[in-house]
């Protein structure tokens, strides 16, 4: 069902707004045309990719390469592209699920077809003219050609803007000579087409330019990087030494590079988020296989406890970022069907629907990159000293997925990031933070109802803890505005705590409300362990929630403040029936074990 823009909440609403069940996507509303998608990349990854995971930890670059072109062929390069420019122009959550089941097999893989597909590809498309998109996408999306984006250089990391990679107008004012130096750019040993950023001038912003990779034009590359994962993956510095750029290769305006790069990111962790989901189901599975066959003391080790809470935690996690990654991926697309409606070009569209929803985007890039290792660093548990080993998959995994939180921004930049942002929505009236910490300051100074409340209905406890838990959040977050200001921005250590807060919240809320969905159209008897896991998910959300909740406010509140706001804490992240936890861990791994996969 079409929404409307009365019907859709703004990026961060969710945090002073409760979002009810039927409000949302999960991969259990997946279209027959999106089933269709998801089992042709399967078999796609299980042909090519799977059984080639040695040559990959081996640095085999060409096949990445080869790889990259059988996915071209497929039309999985053109999943997003507009079908105008020979894409198969599909929508937002086809695009998403695509990069989740493509991104398993190895990071190597994975990081060439992101990097290509995201931000080698997108930006044209987004920001191109008709003739640039005309002359470039078509052979972007059919694997002809391959993209990278040069962006990072050695000063100029999380500080994107701060390039010293310069563009000069040449006399007759018909190209630009560009002149620098990039560094770890993905793609870069056999793509044809750089996105390449530079400073004109002394302007404030880089801009951004299409440049065809030719090595008689001033371009040298560097050796391949040799790194902890992403083996396979083609990552070298790329040095331009009066490099001509064609006038008309300028991508969108001067100065705009910066906007471009920035929008980029937001698109690229969103799909991250994705491509980090498929690894952690593939890991699970392994992991409980392994655990049932491999035996101590006569009996397998999947039956021990200690093994059975890494279990329960690796799928309830991954079982929680798929819940997250679809809900915000169909809040995208249904906003971008919306600004359609309303008269926006695809290219406008798109890009003021991800810009809508950056807060989630960074949400979902952090928890579920820190998710993915989780689950590989478990994985290499579960398998002992063979996990150490190159002779199994769970060490491959773990340095693999290391890079995840580092590449499409830290993660320490998209905490700061996602409250910044939301604060920002604050002030320009987007998102009402003001009213509701101003509610919640004024049911401190009330007196608590000690009514026995009604949980009959399902969630109900826990739908009233998330409430309680975003109170923490605007307790926290309003007070410390007030007291900082503009200036809060420079509280790093109060701005990573409140985002912890923020990003918990998110994820927890997420599996609870697929899980309520599911279990009233599905009935509960077929949730039962989906119920354990958005239990779970929960029950840890809380304990995160209080414990960065007393961090921030014993570090700006004294006296009477400090007494109060830890006293509303205490409050906001009490149950009234706290969930038994060792039992529902039991539940959930028997139900893995029972099935011998990630079976949700």
């Amino acid at each position: 069902m079409e929404k409307s823009n009365k019907d859709l909440l703004r990026g961060g609403q969710f945090i002073v707004k409760e979002t009810q069940c039927k409000d949302v996507f999960t991969p259990e509303d997946f279209s027959e045309e999106q089933k269709m998608m998801k089992e042709a990349v399967i078999e796609f990854n299980d042909r090519e990719i799977i059984p080639n995971r040695a040559k990959f930890e081996a640095k085999d670059y060409a096949l990445t390469e080869t790889c990259m072109k059988k996915a071209g062929e497929l039309g999985f390069l053109g999943v997003s592209v507009p079908e105008t420019y020979g894409g198969l122009g599909m929508d937002f959550v086809s695009t998403m699920l695509t990069c989740d089941y493509i991104s398993s097999g190895t990071g190597s893989f994975s990081t060439a077809f992101g990097a290509h597909t995201g931000i080698g590809t997108m930006p044209i498309t987004l920001y191109g003219t008709e003739e640039q998109k005309q002359k470039y996408v078509p052979k972007l999306a059919t694997g002809e050609w391959f993209g990278a984006y040069a962006l990072t250089e050695p000063g100029a990391g999380s500080d994107a803007n701060s390039g010293k990679t310069t563009a000069t107008l040449s006399e007759d004012g018909k190209s630009y000579k560009i002149n620098g130096q990039k560094m770890w750019i993905s793609n870069a040993g056999f793509c044809q087409l750089f996105i390449v950023f530079a400073r004109i001038e002394d302007d404030k912003n880089i801009t951004g330019f299409i440049l065809e990779n030719d090595p008689n034009n001033g371009i040298t590359l560097g050796e391949e990087e040799h790194k902890l994962g992403i083996r396979a993956s083609s990552t070298r510095q790329v040095f331009f030494n009066d490099t001509i750029i064609p006038i008309e290769n300028m991508l969108s305006e001067r100065g705009n590079g910066f906007k471009i790069a920035m929008n980029s990111l937001n698109i690229g962790r969103i799909k991250l988020a994705a491509a980090c989901l498929d690894s952690q189901r593939r890991i699970t599975t392994t992991g409980v296989q392994y655990a049932l066959e491999r035996k101590q003391f006569k009996t397998p080790i999947a039956d021990f406890g200690a093994i059975k809470v890494k279990l329960a935690e690796m799928a309830t996690n991954t079982y929680a970022g798929e819940s997250a990654t679809y809900r915000a991926a169909k809040d995208i697309e249904d906003r971008i069907a919306l600004r359609k409606a309303a008269g926006n070009t695809d290219q406008e569209a798109e890009l003021k629907a991800v810009e809508e929803y950056a807060i989630e985007c960074s949400i979902l890039k952090v928890a579920v990159s820190e998710d993915v290792q989780k689950c590989a660093d478990e994985g290499i548990q579960i398998f002992g000293g063979m996990g150490f080993s190159e002779d199994t998959p769970m060490e491959a995994a773990w340095r693999d997925a290391r890079i995840t939180r580092i590449y499409e921004g830290t993660n320490e930049i998209n905490r700061m990031h996602c409250v910044g942002m939301l604060v920002k929505k604050a002030m320009k009236g987007h998102v009402d933070l003001l009213g509701p910490a101003t509610a919640v300051g004024n049911e401190l100074m009330s007196i608590p109802s000690f009514d026995t409340p009604d949980y009959s209905e399902l969630f109900s406890e826990e739908k009233e803890m998330i409430a309680k838990l975003k109170k923490v959040f605007l307790l926290v977050a309003g007070a410390a505005v007030q007291k900082f200001g503009t200036e809060i921005d420079k509280e790093q250590q109060l701005l990573l705590a409140a985002s912890d807060i923020l990003i918990e919240i998110y994820m927890a809320e997420s599996t609870i409300l697929r899980t309520e969905k599911n279990a009233k159209r599905f009935g509960e008897d077929t949730q039962k362990t989906q119920i354990a896991m958005a239990k779970l998910y929960l029950y840890h959300t809380v304990d995160i929630v209080e414990k960065n909740g007393k961090e921030s406010i014993i570090s700006f509140a004294e006296g009477d403040e400090q007494r109060m706001m830890l006293m509303g804490l205490r409050r906001f992240t009490k149950y009234v029936n706290y969930p038994d936890i060792v039992d529902i861990r039991r539940e959930i791994a028997e139900k893995v074990k029972a099935e011998k996969q990630y079976c949700f």
